[in-house]
């Protein structure tokens, strides 16, 4: 069966009588986003080891070990129907390599990246019949160095292009697509950032000039599983408010947007900078 349309007349996700599961949906981004798709209308299904601290409405919860394939297997295999899967779990603590053995690194790789791939081939005939999608939530540690979760950030570059294999080999019955995400401001914030001078300090460092709420990764997230991104599949999607601005441009002592700086005049000798190459 074809995919009908889901967008309403102001071009809003419209996901009415859509299944979703959120995996590790109960607090932070996950969070967001199945608030995201409740807002869309959908139903809402979340699952992770522990229910959430205070019941998300319109959601329903099952407790499932996503490290263990039978229980998620299991899981799936009690639902009566599913539309999309957003494989959100996963995160990982502050761990220099050295740090730890391998045995433990290996846990932030299976609950970032195998534990999707289980969830995702659980979930395979459901989503096959209904021609829905898989929405990946990656992380731009996948794409960048990741000093203090180098196992983390292995993980999400491993996802990412799990996910585009993914939407060759299953289309078209099927699309997945990678929301790769930059800092967000969760109830977590200050394991990563510290106080609130932390995070702000943090938030300086993003064009946009704030993290990202988790409501924008829910609205990304529906974007993707609806039918506005009906020709989207294998794509990977920033959602980084821009990124993060290059070190070398704070560090270096010239050609600064200080109005001041006399390295900033016009009479600066123009046709000499034009030979310089930037980093």
């Amino acid at each position: 069966m074809d995919n009908v349309d889901t967008t309403g007349e102001d071009g809003a996700a419209d996901l009415d009588g859509r299944t979703v599961v959120v995996t590790g949906g109960t607090r932070g981004v996950g969070a967001g986003i199945a608030r995201a798709f409740v807002r869309a209308g959908a139903h809402v299904v979340l699952c992770a080891r522990r229910a959430p601290e205070v019941p998300l409405e319109g959601t329903d919860f099952v407790p499932v070990d996503l490290r263990d394939p039978a229980a998620v297997r299991d899981f799936f295999a009690s639902l009566p129907r599913l539309d999309v899967l957003v494989n959100n779990a996963g995160g990982a603590p502050y761990r220099p390599l050295a740090a730890a053995d391998a045995e433990r690194h290996a846990r932030v790789i299976e609950l970032n990246l195998t534990a999707p791939l289980t969830a995702s081939l659980a979930a395979y005939e459901h989503l096959r019949r209904a021609r829905g999608s898989i929405v990946m939530i990656g992380s731009v540690s996948g794409s960048r160095p990741s000093p203090g979760s180098a196992a983390y950030g292995a993980a999400k570059a491993g996802l990412e292009n799990l996910a585009r294999s993914m939407a060759v080999e299953w289309a078209p019955e099927i699309r997945v697509n990678t929301l790769v995400v930059g800092m967000v401001r969760t109830e977590l914030a200050h394991l990563h950032y510290g106080g609130e001078d932390g995070v702000e300090a943090v938030a300086r460092t993003v064009p946009l000039g704030r993290l990202a709420r988790p409501s924008d990764v829910g609205g990304a997230a529906v974007f993707l599983a609806s039918d506005a991104a009906a020709y989207i599949s294998g794509a990977s999607v920033l959602v980084h408010g821009g990124g993060e601005r290059p070190a070398f441009l704070d560090a270096a002592t010239v050609n600064k947007d200080d109005k001041n700086n006399k390295n900033n005049n016009k009479d600066d000798k123009d046709d000499k900078d034009e030979q310089g190459e930037p980093a």
